[in-house]
């Protein structure tokens, strides 16, 4: 049964004893400032019951696993759909190209709402064009389209999906379309298949042509993404509306998927391009004004051409990937440069093509496109791992209590949190540190660096007393 905190007297001699029992548990408290560490999750061996080549982007189900594809490998050496647990237990989920007209070489995947998976192939299909499928988490595969099944379709997606808010899937295929050139298209896709065409590029500065990256929907509803072959960064409604936002001087190739960050500006990589011609990081704003914010260059010391979009972690940086050298990287919306990781060694994996996603345990999880143990492919068949970081620790308050309110008979607990450390609630019915307990139910693991909003039922219709957090590694 849990401990009653008594909410009758005055809310700012509350706060004042909120305040003061939370000063006392910090004096004890030192921020582990210890370096990174990496650790190879598993490596692909490019055999019939496995996959090889992991070119996309990890997702985190809610089942807590994480779930993948690999470009090739499998029964048909045409790529598969794989799930990892955090600790490394890996299983093979499906191998495409196990029937006929089955999708071919999947991009990453994205997590409806239903549960389950779904993601496109980039050929394959009934006029290898490639598809768009749905997986569920136990392996069993249905392809919802086939692409080229009309004259004027899109072709050859090369990138995953995004679940919109009304229920839909929309995603961009690299070919086909109505453009003279075929220069790729936008679609939308329902769970059951339903698809539509909105929009074709046509390939003129203000449309661009070939998007090899996916979309993300922004703040504002619209969906945000980047036409590779000119360098464009342009903003499309859930019906179709067009908008060219950005163009990039310099004409990159190779412009990866946007992210948008808490300040409600766009994040993203080009491959190539930059003041260096070896890939760059940049920020466009909802309105269209573009920022570079860091150029990869060709020094010893450095990553280039990014793959991969980056992604904003609990710290409020964002963190991404260089294929080669390969390095993991860090760096601050205002463009603070900082390499964390770099690979070395085949059996340490290699050539990371894909981005990161952080984990609910705070970690970085990403694949490596060659590399690891295994000798059958020639550069090795790649591999999954995890990158731990001590993030920097978010602005005041740290680990204070900065909001209470009953609620019902409950109390509710606002804490801004640090990455990785547990949070315990604790009661005692005096100020002497040996009287303090746990409350029981109301301890957080695996917080992210967010603000932590916790209850303790029945709290508010106990004897009066006083609480605290212990935060312990």
């Amino acid at each position: 049964m849990n401990q009653r905190i008594w909410v009758g007297f005055a809310a700012a001699k509350f706060f004042r004893f909120l305040f003061a029992s939370t000063l006392l548990v910090l004096a004890g408290w030192n921020f582990n400032a210890s370096g990174q560490t990496l650790t190879i999750l598993y490596s692909f061996v490019g055999s019939t019951n496995d996959g090889a080549d992991p070119f996309a982007t990890l997702v985190q189900g809610s089942d807590g696993s994480f779930y993948g594809t690999t470009y090739r490998g499998g029964t048909s050496g045409s790529g598969t759909v794989f799930r990892i647990s955090p600790s490394g237990g890996y299983t093979n989920l499906y191998s495409f190209g196990s029937v006929l007209n089955d999708g071919e070489y999947p991009n990453g995947l994205a997590q409806g709402s239903d549960g389950n998976f779904y993601g496109t192939t980039r050929f394959g299909g009934t006029h290898n064009n490639g598809t768009v499928f749905r997986i569920s988490p136990s392996g069993s595969d249905t392809t919802l389209y086939s692409f080229g099944s009309y004259a004027n379709d899109g072709a050859n997606p090369y990138a995953g999906l995004v679940q919109g808010r009304d229920g839909n899937f929309y995603g961009t295929t690299a070919n086909g379309g109505s453009g003279f050139i075929g220069g790729g298209t936008v679609f939308r896709i329902s769970s059951g298949g339903s698809y539509t065409t909105l929009y074709s590029f046509v390939g003129f500065s203000n449309s661009g042509a070939n998007p090899y990256a996916g979309l993300v929907q922004g703040s504002d509803g619209n969906f945000y993404g980047t036409a590779s072959s000119r360098g464009n960064v342009f903003r499309i409604s859930p019906s179709g509306s067009y908008t060219n936002l950005y163009s990039f001087a310099d004409s990159p190739q190779g412009v990866a998927g946007l992210v948008q960050g808490s300040d409600g500006n766009f994040y993203g990589t080009t491959f190539m391009g930059g003041a260096n011609g070896c890939g760059s990081v940049f920020r466009v704003s909802p309105s269209g004004s573009g920022t570079n914010l860091y150029s990869f260059d060709n020094s010893p010391n450095d990553g280039q051409n990014p793959g991969g979009a980056v992604v904003q972690g609990s710290d409020g940086n964002f963190y991404g990937t260089t294929t080669c050298p390969g390095v993991v990287f860090k760096i601050s919306p205002s463009g603070g440069y900082a390499i964390l990781y770099s690979f070395f060694g085949p059996t340490n994996g290699a050539n990371p093509e894909a981005g990161l996603v952080q984990g609910s345990d705070g970690n970085f999880y990403g694949t490596t496109a060659e590399g690891g143990t295994s000798t059958n492919c020639s550069d090795g068949c790649g591999t999954v791992f995890r990158l731990s970081v001590p993030l920097t620790p978010p602005s005041w308050p740290i680990n204070q209590i900065t909001g209470v309110q009953p609620s019902g008979s409950d109390i509710v607990f606002n804490v801004v949190s640090i990455a990785y450390e547990t949070y315990q609630l604790q009661f005692s019915s005096s100020m002497n540190p040996t009287n303090w307990v746990n409350v029981p139910g109301v301890s957080v693991t695996n917080s992210i660096g967010a603000l932590l909003t916790v209850t303790n039922s029945g709290g508010a219709a106990g004897p009066q007393g006083f609480y605290r957090f212990v935060v312990t590694p």
